[in-house]
């Protein structure tokens, strides 16, 4: 699968957690040969769990592996500190991110750990993210922990 096709499933991810009330995230993992290993949305607000980033579901439904060094995490938001430690920490090594306009988190650390990452700027996933701080900047600022 192309980086568009992959960074889709992650933008369907961040659609269905505004729908559902929470933060417009999404992460999707895909495997060595681009097919998907498990999708995720931010789910803090639904689940009442700081932890449940969208990088953080979407790994936790990939499932156990033996190793993480074939992936690629693909995000609609520059990952914050926490989910760029989870791709260290299981040395994902490529991270496509589908802006950073709204959120500059630690993609700059992780490229300076030989992640390879592509940021996008994707239009879509700027607009989720503007309307969504716009309207509940309160839930946001929460999230990013200011």
């Amino acid at each position: 699968m192309d980086v568009a096709g992959m960074l889709e499933v992650a933008v369907d991810e961040a659609r269905r957690g505004l729908a559902e009330g929470g933060i417009p995230i999404g992460a999707a993992l895909f495997g060595p040969a681009g097919e998907l290993l498990g999708s995720g949305h931010n789910r803090r607000v639904q689940d009442d769990d700081p932890s449940m980033h969208a990088e953080t579901a979407a790994f936790r439904n990939a499932g156990r592996r033996r190793h993480y060094r074939d992936t690629a995490m693909v995000t609609t938001l520059s990952p914050c500190w926490y989910c760029s430690g989870l791709v260290r920490q299981f040395a994902i090594p490529r991270v496509i991110i589908g802006e950073a306009r709204t959120f500059h988190g630690g993609h700059d650390w992780l490229a300076e750990h030989d992640v390879e990452i592509t940021l996008v700027e994707d239009p879509r996933c700027v607009d989720l993210m503007t309307e969504f701080i716009a309207a509940h900047p309160d839930l946001w600022y929460e999230d990013i922990g200011e």
